[in-house]
């Protein structure tokens, strides 16, 4: 049993992770879609669209991947899962989503932890170090940064 996953996320950004995700996994292309909504794009044409693609994927259930909570993508896909055969997680980023398509034939509730996991996991400071080959830049006393 494969999950199909749609995106619905601001123009270009769905379509933008999903070509991401085909560059690394171009075998995918049938179980997952992405839907871009546009500014001024009145939310029920979007729900129209976003209810066509997810007919598209012809899978048992679907997981729902969209940007920002609280904003339109958000508020569509909220409106187009039922819970139990579709589940709608917000804050996609492409490690998510990476790690979504590589669970996607385990069960939806499952995918659904594999996301949050995949997602929270892969942000992190990451610590700049001068190359090997340079030293560091002497502190200059006279030099005054202007951020607060």
């Amino acid at each position: 049993m494969t999950i199909g996953i749609l995106i619905i996320a601001h123009a270009p950004l769905a379509s933008a992770l999903r070509a991401c995700v085909l560059h690394v996994f171009p075998e995918v292309e049938q179980n997952l879609v992405a839907l871009d909504v546009r500014a001024n794009e009145p939310p029920s044409d979007t729900l129209e669209i976003a209810r066509m693609m997810v007919e598209q994927l012809q899978a048992p259930s679907v997981l729902v991947l969209t940007d920002v909570f609280g904003a339109t993508p958000c508020n569509v896909a909220q409106q187009l899962v039922d819970g139990v055969h579709s589940k709608l997680v917000a804050g996609v980023n492409l490690p998510m989503l990476l790690r979504t398509i590589n669970y996607r034939h385990e069960s939806l509730d499952l995918l659904v932890a594999r996301a949050l996991a995949g997602g929270a996991q892969c942000i992190m400071q990451v610590a700049v170090s001068a190359p090997l080959n340079q030293t560091k830049k002497p502190h200059d006393p006279n030099h005054h940064d202007h951020s607060q």
